[in-house]
């Protein structure tokens, strides 16, 4: 957890992720990026020069015989409040819409519901498990399939909301994340999404992860160059 803890800290600085008094809510859909994050920033408050509160949020997507009572335990362990919000967005987008591609639909509707699940229990922000490469696949996505040069912020602010998104892992490698829930034993659970492993993210992962072979560094010169980068000024610091 040192390397991961490291590259928090330095996200939470360079970009003024929290502030005093703050009460974040991390959503925690039982992946193994949102368990380390929640984890993570666990430990960042004993060393954090800032006090905030923290609460744990999952959204039950409506999948028959998922159980959360690992995650719930997880959390009751690093003393973080969780609260488990049922949906019924898998009915909604696998039977009513019957999406064929389905992720664009299905994160605008998980994102809504956690906003406002984290609103509920006054939590100002919100925490999400981006990690290093997700910020690079999302650029390579925006660029193939929409043509334009764009990727998530580390701090976003939703002002019909009035609620600011943070990704305090933007600079943790995944495979750091791996290593981590394996030393750990973090009980992640299964995503029964039949999307999953379908996607064009995956697609843009394995095309990423051969170029790696080529070049062992890319993850880290793509990141550079976004950040280095005045096209909308995505990454400034």
């Amino acid at each position: 957890m040192k390397k991961i803890l490291g590259c928090l800290r330095r996200a939470v600085e360079d970009f003024n992720m929290i502030e005093e008094g703050d009460r974040i809510a991390v959503g925690v859909s039982g992946g193994k990026d949102s368990l380390i994050l929640l984890k993570a920033l666990r430990l960042y408050q004993y060393m954090s020069p800032v006090k905030y509160e923290l609460e744990a949020i999952t959204l039950d997507m409506g999948y028959e015989g998922t159980d959360w009572t690992e995650v719930g335990d997880y959390c009751r362990e690093l003393d973080i409040p969780y609260t488990l919000k049922e949906t019924n967005i898998a009915k909604i987008v696998f039977d009513v819409r019957q999406e064929k591609n389905p992720c664009s639909l299905c994160a605008n509707l998980r994102r809504g519901a956690l906003n406002n699940t984290a609103l509920e229990l006054n939590c100002k922000k919100v925490a999400l498990g981006h990690h290093r490469e997700d910020v690079i696949e999302t650029l390579f996505l925006s660029m193939f399939y929409e043509g334009r040069f764009n990727t998530f912020s580390p701090v976003t602010y939703l002002d019909r909301k009035d609620i600011n998104l943070i990704r305090p892992m933007v600079y943790v490698p995944e495979a750091d994340i791996k290593k981590a829930v394996s030393r750990h034993d973090i009980p992640v659970v299964f995503n029964p999404c039949p999307a999953n492993g379908y996607t064009k993210r995956e697609y843009i992962k394995n095309l990423l992860h051969d170029i790696s072979g080529d070049i062992p560094n890319v993850h880290e010169q793509i990141l550079s160059a976004l950040k280095k980068s005045k096209v909308r000024k995505l990454w400034d610091i």
